[in-house]
This record gives C-alpha cells, sequence and structure tokens, in this order.
C-alpha cells in the first residue's frame, strides 16, 4: 500500500561524480555531487547556485567529471563537507561546511592534465570525462522561495578516459558492467551495484546503434 509522503530530497539513486574545475587564481577546484545523467556523449548535471563549482562553471564553461569506484568512498567524505567558496556561504555553513583551498590534496588525489581542457583531471578514478559547458538552465525560476538557488547545466563530453581494468575484454571503447562498479549515492548513503539481477533486451541491441555524431572536438578514448 502507498502512502502520501513528502521527503526533503528524492536521491533515489544516481553515480557519485568529483567534478574538477579551475578557480579565478588557476588553482583547482574538486567538489563531490551525484545529480547527474548522461545520453550519449551530453550529460546534465544539478548544482547549488552558490557553490564555488558553479560559479567556475559559468566563467570558464569547462570541467572534468571523475567517477570513483564503489572503494574510494572514503575519497568522497574527505572532501563531502568543504567548499572552495571563501566565505563560506550561509547555507553550506549551516550544514557544517569549511573552506579548503586545496581540495586535491584533501582529497588525497593527484591532478593529471586534461587533453582539451584546462581543468585537471582526479588521478586515481577509473573513469574521467572532460567536458564543456553548452547550456546553463536556472530551475525554479517560477518559484519565489527557490528562485536563484538551482542550477542545471549541459555538459558536452569531449575526451573519455577509462581505466582499463573496467574496459570489455577485446573491445577497447567499451564499458564491461560487470567490471565496472561505481560508487552510488542513496539519500545520502554511499552503496555500490549488486550482481546482475537478470539479461536485457535493450542488451540484444548493438551498442554501437547508440552512438550519436560526435563534433569535431570530441576524440577518441585514452
Amino acid at each position: 500500500m502507498h502512502q502520501l509522503s513528502e521527503p526533503a530530497i528524492l536521491y533515489f539513486g544516481t553515480p557519485v561524480v568529483l567534478i574538477s574545475t579551475v578557480n579565478e587564481d588557476h588553482t583547482f577546484n574538486l567538489a563531490p555531487m551525484s545529480s547527474i545523467f548522461w545520453l550519449g556523449w551530453r550529460c546534465m548535471i544539478g548544482l547549488g547556485s552558490a557553490s564555488k563549482t558553479t560559479a567556475n562553471l559559468i566563467r570558464t564553461r569547462e570541467c572534468v567529471l571523475n567517477l570513483p569506484a564503489v572503494h574510494q568512498a572514503d575519497v568522497v567524505n574527505r572532501l563531502a563537507l568543504t567548499t572552495g567558496a571563501d566565505p563560506v556561504p550561509a547555507s553550506k555553513q549551516k550544514r557544517g561546511y569549511r573552506f579548503v583551498p586545496n581540495k586535491f590534496e584533501t582529497a588525497g588525489l593527484e591532478p593529471v592534465p586534461s587533453l582539451a581542457v584546462s581543468a585537471p583531471r582526479a588521478g586515481t578514478c577509473p573513469v574521467q570525462l572532460e567536458a564543456r559547458v553548452v547550456a546553463i538552465h536556472r530551475m525554479g525560476e517560477e518559484d519565489e522561495q527557490q528562485r536563484g538557488r538551482l542550477v542545471s547545466l549541459e555538459l558536452q563530453i569531449l575526451k573519455v578516459h577509462l581505466d582499463a581494468a573496467i574496459l570489455m575484454d577485446g573491445y577497447p571503447n567499451r564499458v564491461d558492467p560487470d567490471k565496472w562498479r561505481p560508487l552510488i549515492m542513496s539519500f545520502q548513503e554511499f552503496y555500490g551495484l549488486g550482481q546482475k539481477v537478470d539479461t536485457s533486451v535493450l542488451a540484444s541491441i548493438p551498442e554501437d546503434l547508440y552512438r550519436m555524431p560526435q563534433s569535431k572536438n570530441a576524440g577518441a578514448i585514452s
């Protein structure tokens, strides 16, 4: 039997992502988030308007989406209550955030140069997606109480870097879902994927049939 409910958040389960961006002084920011989904080589992310990551994305129009594996929850926790914004926004002060200028050092990750963007990739994360912002949408603008608080950004993926350990044997351009174990956020808690429960009918469609035309700026996997 269903019950009418009003949860404060609706995080039913999405991958955790560490977004790396470039600050005004050319240092690097690294922030965890999990409001994200992909369609082809396009991606939508949702962020709070007051975050340093949002400001950097709007200013530079580029970033790297670094996806940690299930065993890297400790890396995300080291960043969880930190912000690159100084002073710390009031909304984050209430939640216990503190200003940290060197996010990569705090996370224990090494910044690795990217190929197409100025933002670095995050060391040992198995998936690293260089991207640029192609559209910005202010969310909740029709609601006086929410106006100005949330923003969604459409990203175009430019370069994909995958750890060889998660690739399908014999297929350099395919991720093996039995090898890739992403870190999942569900209602503020960390989870991993379980075993495959059944064979999907959609899996009978060759994956290459989903490939969309890429712009000249998008490149091969490295």
